[in-house]
């Protein structure tokens, strides 16, 4: 299990302990954090879960894959280090502690 804190574009934090195995984005979605719409349900076919990794986590988290990168190219305002879709994150012990930040919005 890893307390992951979501900052919504506003500043406000939720703190939540997500289970191994779940992704960051069914995370926020059980725990009804606002700010991560997953549309797509998870499945890497939309933009809606995208977040902004907290600068001291970007090295620590798994790397993109090529469709994860193509599917960055329709976030809101991505950023090239930064940036990732929340769905493709699975939840370890090694993320505990993990911070992210939503945009502005998801499109």
């Amino acid at each position: 299990m890893a307390k992951i804190t979501y900052v919504e574009h506003s500043g406000t934090e939720h703190v939540v302990d997500v289970a191994n195995g779940m992704t960051v984005m069914e995370g926020a979605r059980d725990n009804n954090i606002p700010g991560i719409e997953a549309d797509c349900g998870g499945a890497c076919a939309c933009s809606t879960c995208h977040v902004y990794v907290d600068p001291a986590w970007v090295d620590k988290v798994p790397a993109k894959d090529d469709m994860e990168e193509d599917m960055l190219d329709f976030a809101y305002e991505p950023d090239p280090e930064r940036s990732r879709l929340t769905c493709q994150i699975k939840v370890t012990d090694a993320l505990d502690g993990l911070r992210v930040q939503m945009p502005e919005k998801q499109i």
